[in-house]
């Protein structure tokens, strides 16, 4: 860099569009840089929370379901969160655990399939544990089995056998992002379905649901979407294949008619059927409040300055720690990137308590990687010049340097 880091970071901090966004959050004067696992809280929504308690719970009561439109809620919160995953309304519902979808959606898929002959179900080698472990499961249930594959790997493992390929957008420990697109058609022209977790993408980049033919989708709400501790997640089920949607938890909420209490189950239509038991209306309402900080705001305005950030963190990085003390496990190339950085380090459980201890909070993925997300609604080039000055002073206290 010809100028210095910081006169660097100041200069881009005042040109960033975004930068107006930070005010909507509670933050202190650290630098947050773990809302790829816990996203930070909007501003007003502990007095939406308060509202909700106080007046809908504690006066209206259960009248709020009607007057206060607890019923609708699912399907209301699932169209706020549609045009982040560029998916047409009707198409997401809110409800239950990432797990939990994981396992409707892998199901849902076999059974869309249908084919007794394709007995394979493709899962992401490196994916994040839960998903392995529902989808192996989901596999037993169905008469297929489970075949982990790298997702550099995927198209040359697809074939006549494969009936669904559940992938991660953004794998969760180095921040690779996956080829949605080609693999989506990949799958397609191997005659299979496509299940994409955005656990990591949502919210952070343009996913592309509707456009680019993704058949199913899940994803939590707590990461960048901000939606609050154990913020419910949501079901993407492709309006060409809802008629068809086979839920293997076919709830009451999800019912044509949930309050005729009939014994036989006759499914919604819709994005509905994707619904199981009661919402979870707190939590619920949470993260509806807390969208209501993505008014106004572009996502291609959000992946321009999340591809700047870490671009920027990774030259401050380069410039100020020592070759040879950390490895960039992220890749470079833009369209291979999410919204973090991976870097591997001896003694990372030590050097990430030292960051946090300083304000710097990150996290980390044992045995030696330390992850740092960048949220572009509330993270400057200032958060990402000092993280990475931090760092190298850490690491070089580490080193007995000073």
């Amino acid at each position: 860099m010809s100028e210095s880091p910081a006169a660097r970071a100041a200069a881009l901090d005042a040109a960033d569009e975004l930068s107006g966004a930070r005010k909507l959050f509670a933050l202190d004067d650290g630098v947050y840089l773990d809302g790829n696992s816990l996203g930070a809280l909007p501003a007003h929504v502990p007095d939406r929370v308060a509202d909700v308690v106080r007046r809908q719970w504690g006066e209206l009561r259960i009248r709020s379901w009607t007057e206060g439109d607890w019923w609708t809620a699912p399907e209301r919160v699932g169209d706020r969160i549609a045009p982040l995953v560029g998916a047409a309304p009707g198409q997401v519902v809110v409800g239950d655990s990432t797990s939990v979808n994981v396992f409707k959606a892998v199901v849902g898929a076999v059974r869309l399939v249908g084919d007794s002959a394709r007995t394979d179900v493709l899962v992401d080698a490196s994916t994040f544990p839960t998903d392995g472990y529902i989808a192996e499961s989901a596999a037993r249930m169905t008469g297929r089995r489970i075949v982990p594959v790298d997702p550099g790997e995927l198209t040359a493992a697809l074939g006549p056998s494969t009936a669904v390929a559940l992938v991660n957008h953004v794998d969760y420990r180095s921040g690779r992002l996956h080829d949605l697109p080609g693999l989506t058609e990949a799958v397609h022209r191997a005659g299979a379905l496509a299940v994409w977790d955005l656990c990591h993408s949502a919210g952070a980049l343009p996913v592309g649901l509707d456009a680019h033919g993704v058949d199913l989708a899940v994803g939590c709400t707590y990461k960048y979407l901000n939606g609050g501790p154990g913020a419910p997640a949501y079901l993407y089920v492709a309006q060409r294949h809802q008629e068809a949607f086979d839920s293997p938890l076919p709830g009451w909420t999800s019912h044509q008619d949930p309050f005729a209490m009939s014994p036989a189950y006759a499914p919604a239509p819709g994005a509905v059927r994707g619904r199981v038991g009661t919402p979870d209306i707190l939590s619920m309402l949470a993260l509806e409040a807390a969208l209501d900080v993505w008014d106004g705001i572009s996502i291609e305005a959000v992946r321009a300055k999340s591809l700047a950030l870490t671009d920027f963190f990774l030259e401050c990085v380069a410039a100020y720690v020592p070759a040879g003390r950390v490895e960039t496990m992220t890749p470079a190339a833009h369209e291979e990137r999410g919204s973090q950085v991976a870097l591997r380090c001896a003694d990372a459980p030590r050097v990430m308590q030292e960051l946090i201890a300083r304000g710097i909070v990150g996290d980390l993925r044992r045995p030696d990687v330390l992850r740092f997300g960048f949220t572009p609604l509330y993270v400057g080039f200032a958060d990402a010049e000092r993280a990475a000055r931090v760092l190298a002073e850490v690491l070089a206290e580490e080193a007995g340097e000073r």
